[in-house]
Order: C-alpha cells, then structure tokens, then sequence
C-alpha cells in the first residue's frame, strides 16, 4: 500500500509560480521576448564571474569526496548489492541528465563557436575549428556534471544513511538547518527546487522539440510551425507520462535501455558512413586539447574583451547543469542505493562526460566535415534559418538521409521522454509527504507533472529565439547557487558526525 500523500502547500505554490510565468509570456510574447533579453544580458554581466567560480569549486569538491576517506561511504546498508546494474544505473542517469540536447547541440554548437571563437581567436582560423570542436565537450564535460553530482551525494546520504523521510533538497540541508527544514525553510527550499526543475526543463523542452518538428516537416513535406511545435510537445507529453505511469522498473529502466541502445546504433552508423578518419582524428585533438586547457578553460573570465562568449555560452550552460542539478540530485540518488559515494562521483563524472565527448566528437565533427567541404553550408543555413533547419539538413546529408532522419527523431523523442519522466518522479517525490524508501509517489502526481513540464516550453516558444531559453535556466538557478552551498556544508557535518 502506498502511503504517500501529496504536500499540497508546496503543489500549489509551485504551480501558481509555473502559471505567473508562463502565462503573461504566451499572452505578450513580444513584449516577454524583450524583457528576458534585457533580463539576460544584465544577469549574465553581472553575475557571470559567480558561475565561473562555483563550477570550479563544485568540481573540487566532489573530487575531494570521491578520493578522500569518506569515498568508502555506501548509500544504504553496507554490504548491500546496489539496486541496479551498472549499465542501468548508467543509462538512466546519462538519458536523464543529457535530454535531447545532446543531439541537438551536439550536432551544431560547433558552428556558434567557429564565427565567435574564445580567446580571441580569429573567426572561421584553423585555432578557430580545433576549438570549436572542443568547447562543447567542455561545457557537457565534468565540470557540468559535478553540479548533477553534489546534490545527489547530499540527497542520498540525507535519505539513505541518515534516514530522512523525505527525498528533497531540504533534507539534504537537515545537518545545518535542523528543525527548521521541517518548517517554512524547507517548504522555500523544497519550492525553488521545483521552479528550478520548471525552469530547466523548460530550456531542454524547448530546445529540442523545434529540432523535432524541423525533422518531422522535412519528412513529411510539411512546414515546421509552432502547431507542428505543439503537437511534438503533446506526442512527448503522452510518451513521457505512460513511462511515468509504469514507474521506474517497467518505465524509465526500459525506455533508458532502448534509447541507448538507439542512439549507438545512430552514433556507429554516423561514424562509418561519415569521414571516419576525420571524425577520429579531430576527436582525438579535442581530448587532448581539452584535457590541457582545462584549467583555463575552467576559470576564464574573458576580463579584456567584450566577445560576451562566456556569459552567451559557459555562464548559460553552468546556469542549466545548476538548475537541473537538484532534479538530478533526487533521481539520481532514487537508483543509488547500495553503491558508495566514489562509485557515484566517478561514475558520474566518468561515464556522464565520456558519453557526451562520444556525441560531440562524432556528430559535431560529421557537420563540421560537411562545413570545411563546402558540402553543406551549415553556418549559412544556421544564420539564415536557426539551428533546427541546419541539424536537420545535417543528418539528412547522410546515406538514406530520410531513414536516419527518422530514427534521430525518434531517438530525440526518447531522450525528452527519459529525461521528463525522470523530472516528473523527481518533482512529484519532492511534493509529496510520509514517502517511505519502498515508495514511489502517488500515480496520478507523477502524471500531472508530466504533462505540466510542457506548459513553460510552449510559452518559450512562442517568443522564440535561443535567449528566452537561455533566460529560463539563469532565473532558475539563481536562488538555486546559495542551496548548494548549504548542502556541501550539511554534507561535510554529517560524513564528520559519522551519520
């Protein structure tokens, strides 16, 4: 019997919050479209430096957890096996936390990079290419996947070793807040938690249902128009809540298990039909590139310039991993039972970096191929139509371009499915009381986020344009940066307590 009931204060405060944003942006969208872009450049201007620092710091921190004493740490009963496989384990944190956008920005972020390169670079130079090939697997790189990794060290030591009822960011909190966690603190943390999760989501949805739709239209002879838009966000809407309905054995184990499998099968393909040597080789400089420029590339803060490249590009992403870091932090630790606090960060510093380095170095490098050939003009078409039209013209350049066009919709439907399914258990987890360590929340709370996710996403569409995404993510994680701070601190008290 399941006794978990729904904490209504916290639903319905965070549901008035969706409907206070959304609504006013799908009835003025130009008038929202002006405000986030103002909104934007002012943020990212004056607090850009902050996620610069905290990126730097959260990596150090996790490494400092995973190699130091309290590495041996299990999450749960010593001894005990770990709830899932690795290869589960791994699938369903890495569907989870990449989304569609792995696919999306994997194909094309190199080509942003290419016209406005770092440091200075000289626009569309030879230094301009080898770091456009590398940026992106920086930004998707370990740095990123330590803001997933914090929270879910915190939330699943509170849950698993000390015993909290709740699986919530508040909970995480206890060893610092104590009492008050339980009281209106808790309620706020536990609230912004929510509208963070909103937030990113909303950013992800977003960005990878317009490339659906491009993808859709272009097989079916139809133009890609925000109705097409909306029916994409509606088929993900049903997708995602039948998995959540099934919950996380039958539904989000199985659809995670699928799409890899899809999406290697997509990769392997792009790999041997594609310039295989090519590919290789300029994956192979990126690794190398990255791995001796990541402490630069980690704390620079373009102070001599106004290229705006790190707050258009590092500040954004670092914003994203924040504000989706709780999310994960919560589903994460759900399938973390039995496993120590080493096998979690390297896991997911190891396996979540290395998987995204495979989408960039061979998607990224297919289209670049297509670029530097003239056999595609990708920059032109991504000036002149937006990044949906240049992906899709990009995979439907391969040998039965229709056919892999199809399966790369299909695969990015699936990777929206898993990552919302997940952000709906994780949302409906945090909104809900007396879950016991056996539970999952309540089926039609689980359901009911699942089709909330799509509300924001439709009104960011509406204005259109990378910035409204962009703007999204920031405002979420920005009440967000200080709670994580208070959990790597509640974190150290309670590994030091020995509870």
């Amino acid at each position: 019997m399941n006794s978990s009931k729904t904490d209504w204060p916290i639903f319905t405060t965070a549901l008035l919050t969706l409907a206070a944003i959304a609504g006013p942006l799908m009835v003025w969208p130009e008038a929202g479209g002006r405000l986030v872009d103002t909104l934007y450049g002012f943020l990212t201007s004056q607090l850009g430096v902050v996620y610069i620092w905290a990126g730097t710091a959260t990596l150090g921190f996790v490494l400092w957890l995973g190699l130091g004493r309290y590495g041996s740490v299990v999450l749960g009963t010593p001894g005990a096996a770990p709830s899932f496989s690795t290869f589960s384990w791994v699938s369903m944190l890495f569907c989870a936390g990449v989304a569609t956008g792995i696919l999306y920005w994997g194909t094309i972020e190199w080509a942003h990079y290419y016209v406005g390169p770092p440091f200075g670079v000289e626009p569309r130079s030879a230094k301009a290419i080898e770091w456009a090939a590398t940026y992106g697997m920086f930004h998707w790189g370990p740095t990123g996947w330590a803001f997933y990794c914090l929270p879910t060290v915190a939330i699943g030591h509170a849950y698993y070793v000390r015993r909290q009822p709740h699986m919530r960011v508040s909970s995480a909190c206890h060893a610092v807040l104590g009492r008050r966690t339980d009281g209106v603190v808790g309620r706020l943390l536990d609230t912004l938690f929510i509208v963070g999760v909103l937030g990113a989501a909303g950013t992800s949805l977003g960005f990878g249902t317009p490339m659906i739709a491009a993808g859709l239209g272009r097989l079916f002879g139809v133009e890609s128009s925000f109705g097409l838009q909306v029916g994409v966000v509606g088929l993900c809407a049903v997708v995602f809540s039948a998995s959540v309905y099934l919950g996380l054995e039958r539904g989000i184990r199985r659809l995670s298990h699928v799409n890899m499998v899809l999406t290697k099968m997509l990769l392997l393909f792009v790999l041997l039909a594609g310039p295989t040597l090519f590919i290789l080789k300029m994956a192979a400089n990126s690794a190398g590139l990255m791995i001796s420029q990541f402490l630069r590339m980690n704390t620079w803060t373009d102070p001599l310039t106004e290229s705006r490249f790190i707050e258009d590009w590092t500040v954004f992403y670092w914003a994203w991993w924040v504000a989706i870091g709780p999310f994960m932090g919560i589903f994460v630790a759900r399938i973390s039972e039995g496993r120590t606090i080493r096998q979690i960060v390297f896991g997911m510093l190891g396996w979540g970096s290395l998987g995204c380095a495979v989408y960039y170095g061979i998607l990224g490098n297919y289209a670049l191929h297509l670029e530097l050939n003239g056999i595609r003009d990708v920059t032109g078409l991504l000036a002149a139509e937006g990044e949906p039209a240049a992906i899709t013209a990009v995979i439907a350049s391969l040998p039965a371009g229709g056919l892999v066009l199809g399966v790369f919709c299909v695969a990015s439907l699936v990777f929206l499915a898993t990552t919302y399914d997940s952000a709906a258990y994780a949302l409906a987890s945090s909104a809900s009381t007396a879950l016991a360590h056996d539970e999952e929340p309540e089926r039609w709370h689980r359901m009911f986020w699942a089709f909330a996710l799509a509300i924001l996403p439709l009104a960011l569409m509406r204005i259109g344009g990378l910035d409204p995404m962009r703007t999204a993510s920031l405002l979420a994680s920005i009440p967000l940066l200080p709670v994580f701070g208070v959990m790597a601190v509640s974190l150290v008290r309670a590994l030091r307590e020995g509870r």
